[in-house]
């Protein structure tokens, strides 16, 4: 077979550190080299600032808004805001991949979405910061989550250009420290960013956001896509392609289910932290609260995420950590029913990291060996990702219905531990992959 012709980009050559200028190696060879640490340090750093810029209004400053501006109706507000708002993320993450996929540019495919993007991004959280009413709100989450996608789609397809299997539990666990930091520091920078000031908040984390991925952007690491290579342009071919046949592709399609259901109980579990810690746990600090348990979740995150990842490289085995992780979150939820004190919080607290983190490393390196399609990797990591974004569409909702109508909070962990379970166990109708 006829091996496709090296990309021409840069004419500089790798350096010691093993680093490949722009256009130096066929974008669609399968990686074989360890990547530098020169890459890890940036690619981490550029995550942890798209995280900033989600977790920091997720977790404090849309709820803020929300119960300054609905006139009593905080949690149907709140649910209205972020459900949109995931609505433009599923939309937008996979539309960002394919189009990274087939661009043609000196740069490579990646790097100008993760330019593009994160600089409108930093536009929507400004807009959040002005924002002095619900419509506002909408719009200016809306932008966020469709610009930071398009980053965020762009970095995660990376791994697949760039790291070889051997080495994409270990990077899961890089992929999840960026988010376990990025989470923990959009918080801070919620909290403490801009005092009791929520715009500030917002302008802390964008500024946060936009500083981070500019060293990533100037090491230009990426692959450059040779121009027959790229497949004909067609709106209906384009958009076709964003079904994958599950009959043909099955383990794509349980990947996908599997990450899916553990997301969905996780966001149902998360979506209204700050509430249950005012009302039902009676935190008289609620927002101080949200700040030490994502400490404190992040610190058993960070030591689970690598541990795991690493160790599914050595054994070879990615199932067995997805379901252990799955069942791990559950016994989070269920506490959280059963234990409504500032105690259990912390416990679950620290469950839930020793469980999320086991997920976020092993469950990405798993869904990088399932891909259809080389050429598609953006595309179908966006698809994957999908799974991400959907559980926010749908947890509002669920959520808001159990905590008015079906027994409160205790009826809501339980819901999303028994989701989690669900996806725990059907990791293992995937077969490709042990």
């Amino acid at each position: 077979m006829t091996e496709p012709p090296l990309t021409q980009g840069d004419p500089a050559p790798a350096g010691p550190d093993g680093y490949r200028a722009t256009g130096w190696s066929n974008a669609l060879d399968p990686p074989t080299e360890p990547v530098p640490l020169t890459w890890i340090l940036t690619f981490s750093l550029a995550v942890t600032g798209m995280f900033v810029g989600w977790y920091g209004p997720l977790q404090i400053l849309l709820a803020k808004q929300a119960d300054a501006f609905s006139g009593g109706n905080k949690e149907g507000a709140l649910a209205l805001v972020t459900g949109v708002g995931a609505l433009f993320s599923l939309i937008a993450n996979p539309v960002w991949g394919a189009l990274s996929d087939r661009t043609i540019s000196r740069f490579g495919r990646r790097l100008p979405w993760i330019a593009g993007g994160t600089t409108v991004g930093v536009g929507g959280l400004a807009i959040l910061a002005l924002a002095r009413d619900i419509p506002t709100m909408i719009i200016g989450w809306a932008l966020v989550q469709t610009a930071l996608n398009a980053p965020f789609a762009a970095l995660t397809a990376t791994i697949a250009d760039q790291v070889p299997v051997a080495q994409r539990g270990v990077a899961g666990g890089y992929f999840g420290v960026a988010q376990t930091i990025g989470a923990a520091a959009g918080a801070a920078l919620a909290v403490m960013g801009g005092g009791d000031s929520i715009a500030g908040g917002y302008l802390a984390c964008a500024g946060f956001v936009l500083l981070s991925v500019v060293p990533y952007l100037l090491i230009r690491r990426d692959r450059v896509l040779p121009a027959d290579l790229r497949p004909a342009w067609s709106w209906r071919t384009f958009f076709a392609g964003f079904w994958i046949n599950p009959a043909h592709h099955p383990d794509f399609a349980w990947a996908w289910l599997t990450r899916f259901l553990i997301n969905l109980g996780n966001a149902m579990a998360l979506l209204y932290l700050l509430f249950y810690l005012k009302e039902e746990v009676g935190l008289a600090d609620p927002e101080g609260g949200v700040l030490i348990l994502t400490a404190i979740n992040a610190v058993t995150l960070l030591i689970t995420v690598m541990v795991a990842g690493a160790w599914s490289d050595r054994i070879g085995n990615r199932r067995v950590f997805v379901t252990g992780s799955g069942i791990i979150m559950a016994l989070a939820g269920f506490l959280l029913a059963a234990w409504p004190t500032w105690t259990g919080v912390i416990v679950a607290a620290l469950i839930l990291g020793v469980g999320f983190g086991a997920f976020t490393s092993v469950d990405f390196a798993l869904v990088t060996q399932v891909l259809p399609s080389d050429l598609d990797r953006g595309k179908d990591l966006g698809v994957i990702n999908i799974a991400n974004s959907l559980p926010q569409v749908f947890a509002p909702a669920i959520a808001a219905t159990i905590v008015a109508n079906a027994g409160g909070y205790s009826t809501l962990y339980v819901a999303s531990s028994l989701i989690s379970l669900a996806g725990a166990a059907l990791v293992y109708r995937i077969k490709s992959v042990r």
